[in-house]
């Protein structure tokens, strides 16, 4: 094993400036390459790829040494697993330069905005005004405020390292990346992700609700496909009142997981599958 090995030179090319001076990695990686955004971001790539699929319980390895390295680990799944281009990652579908930074925003009133547009019906909504406020019953168009924090059982990176090895068990063609950023949250600004788009074009504005899940319920980022979202949660909701209030952070955060999800496409139902649930799949159509 490397002992307080300095970075590599290529992995240094991800941080600005000198910020990269006194970073270390002491796990060997995976032949890779970086990874340059299709449109400028003034020369700076935007995260590091690897060529094959991640390896078993390196995920883990690399989370350890963020502290150190600067660099959190993302299991990275394709549109198309047997694209060669692997978008989006491959080819750089991605616009770093685009968006905002995520501690530049309020959470609270992020979500409180988002629930506003999606409990009001427009002139194209399929659904009466009575069919849209059972959605979100019992809440109706009223935002609820932010969910109490809430205490886990076991350590939040300890949870993030177990998901990603179950991640990886059901889904082995997964690669990994590895992005400069200061916590998992930022992760997804940093290196221009546009799985939300559909639902708002600055990932920063999603980075900074993830910043604050990460305080109050131990989530952590583990993995991004095209448009969907992968979070490790030690702390979820066990009452069906704690459930529901993450739930309606979920529906502002995300309405497709629940316009979309199981029927019936209710606020409620979907609020009972996330009760003891250590992870969080969101997609945005």
């Amino acid at each position: 094993m490397i002992s307080d090995a300095p970075l590599p030179t290529e992995l240094r090319d991800l941080f600005p400036g000198t910020t990269a001076n006194g970073r270390t990695l002491s796990v060997p990686l995976p032949p890779g390459r970086l990874v340059q955004p299709e449109e400028d971001n003034g020369g700076r790539p935007a995260f590091w790829l690897s060529d094959q699929p991640a390896a078993a319980g390196l995920w883990a390895r690399l989370r350890a040494e963020h502290t150190r390295s600067g660099l959190w680990p993302l299991l990275l799944d394709a549109l198309d697993d047997e694209d060669p281009e692997y978008r989006p990652w491959g080819n750089g579908e991605v616009l770093p330069g685009d968006m905002s930074a995520p501690a530049g925003h309020e959470p609270g009133a992020l979500l409180a905005g988002w629930w506003a547009a999606h409990t009001t019906g427009d002139e194209e909504d399929d659904l009466s005004a009575a069919e849209r406020l059972a959605v979100t019953a019992p809440f109706g168009r009223e935002w609820p405020g932010l969910a109490r924090p809430l205490t886990g059982r076991t350590a939040p990176d300890l949870t993030a390292d177990d998901l990603a090895e179950q991640l990886l068990a059901g889904h082995a063609s997964m690669r990994l990346g590895l992005v400069a950023a200061e916590r998992g949250a930022d992760a997804l600004a940093v290196a221009g992700w546009t799985g939300p788009m559909n639902h708002t074009n600055d990932t920063g504005e999603v980075a900074a609700v993830l910043r604050d899940w990460e305080n109050r319920f131990g989530a952590r980022v583990v993995g991004l496909g095209f448009d969907t979202l992968l979070l490790s949660v030690s702390a979820p909701p066990t009452t069906e009142a704690q459930a529901l209030a993450v739930a309606a952070e979920h529906f502002a955060f995300c309405p497709d997981n629940v316009w979309q999800g199981e029927a019936p496409q209710t606020l409620s139902t979907y609020a009972q599958r996330l009760l003891g649930d250590h992870s969080w799949v969101f997609w945005w159509d």
